[in-house]
C-alpha cells in the first residue's frame, strides 16, 4: 500500500493507494484533516492511525509513503509519525525528485510541490494544454503545454481568506456562508456580501483564465504541432471549493477531487526503485522496535 500526503496550509490530505490490484490502481480510502503546526508527531500519529481504525485498516499495510508540503515546519513532525507509527521513511516531493515533467521556470525550486503533483497528474488524465486551477488557502492557476511542460502560472488569495480580510477589517459586517445566493442583487446584508464574495470571485477566476486562454492561443508550445494553431486548453479545477465556483464558471470543464493525490502517486511510481538518502521506495524501511505506547492497530484488510 502506498500512503500519499499533500500537506497544505488549510488542510491536509491522506490518500491510500493499492498498488498491487491485479486489475488497476485502486484508491482504497482518502481523508482530510486540519494542517497545525503546532501539533506534536504523537497528535498526529494518534489521528493516523485512529483514521486507519475507522476504516477497517492495518497501518503495517503501508509499505511506502510520499509527501507533498507547503508548510515547512511540519515536514519534520510528519518524518518521525511516519518513522514512528508506519515504519516508513517517506519520501517528499522536492528538487531532484524524478517528476518526468520539465519546469520551464525561472527558478523550478520556487514551485509548490502540490502545484507541480497537479499538472502531472492532468497532463497524465486529461492531456495538454491545460490550466489546472487550485482551490486552497491560496488559488493557484498552473498552466502545462501540449507536450507536458510545465509553463507557470498564477497565484491569488483564496476565497476563505478574502472572506476573513473583509469580516476582520470591517467592524459592521458579520461573517456569513461562504454559498451561491439565489440571486445576484441581494435585499439584505446577508445576500449583500453572500453576492460580493461568490459572484466576485467568479469574476477573477473566469477573468484570469480568459487573459491565460488568450495568451496561450498565440504561444506554439500550446499547439499540438504540424503548423496547427495552438488548441484551447483544458481546464482542470480542484481543491475544497472547486465544486462551488465551477457551478457558475464560464471555463472550467472538470472537477478532479483527488487530483492531488494521482498526482503524487504517479511521481511515486517514477522514482519507485530509486535510491534516495538510504530509503529504496517500493519495499517498506527497515523494521525497528515500535516504541512503548506505538504499538499497531490489530485491525486488517478484508
Amino acid at each position: 500500500m502506498l500512503l500519499a500526503l499533500d500537506v497544505g496550509n488549510t488542510n491536509t490530505v491522506l490518500g491510500l493507494y493499492d498498488l498491487a490490484s491485479d486489475k488497476s490502481v485502486e484508491l482504497i480510502a482518502h481523508w482530510r484533516v486540519s494542517t497545525h503546526r503546532t501539533q506534536t508527531a504523537d497528535e498526529y500519529g494518534v489521528l493516523f492511525v485512529n483514521l486507519f481504525n475507522l476504516h477497517g485498516l492495518a497501518t503495517d499495510k503501508v509499505q511506502d509513503i510520499i509527501i507533498s508540503s507547503v508548510v515547512p515546519p511540519v515536514e519534520s513532525t510528519l518524518l518521525q509519525v511516519c518513522q514512528d507509527y508506519f515504519n516508513v521513511k517517506p519520501l517528499f516531493v522536492e528538487p531532484g525528485i524524478k517528476t518526468g515533467m520539465p519546469v520551464l521556470v525561472d527558478n523550478p525550486a520556487e514551485l509548490g510541490a502540490d502545484r507541480l503533483v497537479n499538472a502531472i497528474a492532468a497532463y497524465e488524465k486529461y492531456g495538454g494544454p491545460a490550466i489546472i486551477v487550485d482551490f486552497g488557502t491560496a488559488t493557484t492557476f498552473d498552466v502545462v503545454s501540449a507536450k507536458g511542460e510545465y509553463l507557470g502560472g498564477l497565484i491569488s488569495p483564496g476565497l476563505g481568506i478574502s472572506a476573513d480580510a473583509l469580516f476582520s477589517r470591517a467592524a459592521r459586517l458579520g461573517r456569513v456562508d461562504i454559498k451561491r445566493p439565489e440571486k445576484v442583487i441581494g435585499t439584505n446584508t446577508v445576500g449583500h456580501l453572500q453576492g460580493g464574495l461568490y459572484y466576485g470571485y467568479i469574476g477573477l477566476v473566469d477573468g484570469i483564465l480568459e487573459r491565460m486562454i488568450a495568451e496561450m492561443a498565440t504561444d506554439p508550445r500550446c499547439s499540438k504541432g504540424n503548423g496547427s494553431p495552438s488548441s484551447a486548453p483544458k481546464i482542470v479545477a480542484t481543491g475544497g471549493l472547486a465544486t462551488l465556483i465551477a457551478e457558475d464558471s464560464r471555463y472550467i470543464e472538470t472537477i478532479d477531487d483527488m487530483l492531488t493525490l494521482d498526482g503524487l502517486r504517479l511521481v511515486f511510481e517514477r522514482n519507485r526503485g530509486t535510491d534516495r538518502e538510504g530509503y529504496r521506495t517500493g519495499q517498506a524501511a527497515q523494521k525497528k522496535p515500535v516504541r512503548p505506547g506505538k504499538g499497531r492497530s490489530q485491525h486488517r484488510m478484508s
